[in-house]
């Protein structure tokens, strides 16, 4: 039969059954008035131990009572901070409950309590800091850890919290002295304190009724009052100036007038390689953008200096050329060029530029000496419009390396 009922005349009582009664009329705790003697846990610095007062403790329906104080030891101290707990142990296998110490491993928290509902159940009455190096334990390093009994209205802190509450169950709260309930999640306050902070779903701004001040009420009102913004006729003002200074302002070429038609240029020179007293016009006298169309030939040309100054345009017309031949150029001397980034030295008292990007002409002169130009003897810069015909040779040997390999892949395919 699935449904048993108890206890009746004549009937034998389990000790489980009794236990499983008994635990609906009261909670597991200490009996005794909160914070009072019974069982309290405490240490007098005289050595590894801790006494424990006489007291009455119910656990999981079963009893047990200390009529003199008891002296447990504790273990040796380790390399690290121990938590160690004092507990009763309520072991049904063996029919008895124990007063002990259940031990923390170093460095972490204390062992919390086994609180099984038919197996063992264990309640703590305090916690005991264990210090590296310690030959005795201070009353400073017990921490009360009790829980406590009484009706189904109990009485406990923060910490000592009943471990399975049920729905509604209520009692006060010692550390927060408050009362509260389960409500199935987490303990709610009973009767919550109502501050302006935890009111929900106020308004953030009240708007006054309408209302009306005695102007003598008003504090705090300025002696002045600036007008509000408004106009004048000019008739009316008084006091105006005859003439007025302009203010600072900015006209468009266009509506200037009178400007002369042409302006000549105040005194300059141009570069450090021009000698006192010298002038050259941009490009033979023009500054035109590209756009623009040209006189002569009507063609562009880039801008050639000779050393002495003179401007000219760069030829390559077989009309300007004769005893044409091959040049051989080898692709290794090419590749060994070394791209350079640099800053120009100053000069003249100026800034050099910086972050220049080219090569370097006396390295180039190793391997590719007729990229390089000369002035009184000496290296001095490098016909880079030229590097594309010494890559020229790079290109098509690369070019017949890729049409050998590709010949190769096809006969093999």
């Amino acid at each position: 039969m699935a449904v048993s009922s108890y206890p009746f005349d004549g009937q034998s009582t389990t000790e489980s059954q009794y236990s499983r009664l008994f635990r609906e009329l009261q909670d597991s705790g200490v009996v005794g008035t909160a914070d009072g003697p019974d069982l309290k846990v405490s240490a007098n610095g005289s050595g590894m131990t801790v006494a424990v007062r006489p007291g009455l403790a119910i656990l999981r329906g079963h009893a047990v009572f200390s009529t003199a104080v008891e002296n447990l030891s504790i273990a040796a101290p380790d390399s690290a901070e121990r938590r160690d707990r004092i507990i009763l142990r309520l072991d049904p296998a063996a029919n008895r409950i124990d007063l002990t110490v259940l031990k923390g491993a170093p460095g972490e928290a204390a062992l919390e309590p086994t609180q099984t509902d038919t197996g063992v159940f264990e309640l703590s009455l305090a916690e005991v800091r264990v210090s590296p190096g310690v030959t005795h334990i201070s009353p400073e390093a017990v921490t009360d850890g009790r829980r406590y009994c009484g009706s189904r209205i109990g009485t406990w802190t923060t910490s000592t919290r009943p471990s399975a509450p049920r729905v509604a169950q209520l009692g006060l709260n010692r550390t927060t002295k408050t009362w509260e309930y389960w409500d199935g999640m987490s303990w709610a306050d009973l009767a919550p304190v109502v501050t302006w902070s935890n009111i929900s779903g106020k308004p953030s701004t009240f708007t006054p009724s309408a209302h009306s001040h005695d102007w003598d009420a008003v504090t705090g009102k300025p002696s002045t009052f600036p007008p509000s913004s408004h106009t004048h006729d000019w008739g009316t003002i008084s006091g105006k100036p005859s003439t007025f200074v302009p203010a600072t302002h900015s006209h468009t070429w266009s509506s200037i007038s009178g400007k002369p038609s042409t302006f000549p240029p105040s005194s300059h020179s141009h570069g450090s390689y021009l000698e006192a007293g010298d002038t050259i016009a941009w490009a033979n006298g023009s500054k035109q953008p590209h756009r623009r169309g040209v006189s002569g030939s009507g063609t562009y040309y880039a801008v050639w200096v000779r050393g002495d100054g003179g401007f000219c345009r760069n030829t390559s017309s077989i009309r300007f050329k004769e005893n044409v031949r091959d040049f051989g150029v080898t692709p290794d001397d090419v590749l060994a060029l070394r791209p350079v980034v640099y800053d120009r030295k100053p000069e003249d008292g100026q800034p050099g530029r910086k972050d220049e990007v080219g090569l370097i002409a006396e390295e180039v002169e190793k391997t590719l000496p007729w990229l390089v130009n000369y002035l009184d003897g000496e290296v001095d810069g490098l016909r880079y419009d030229l590097l594309g015909v010494a890559l020229l040779p790079v290109v098509q040997d690369q070019q017949a390396r890729i049409e050998a390999l590709e010949a190769r892949l096809a006969e093999a395919g």
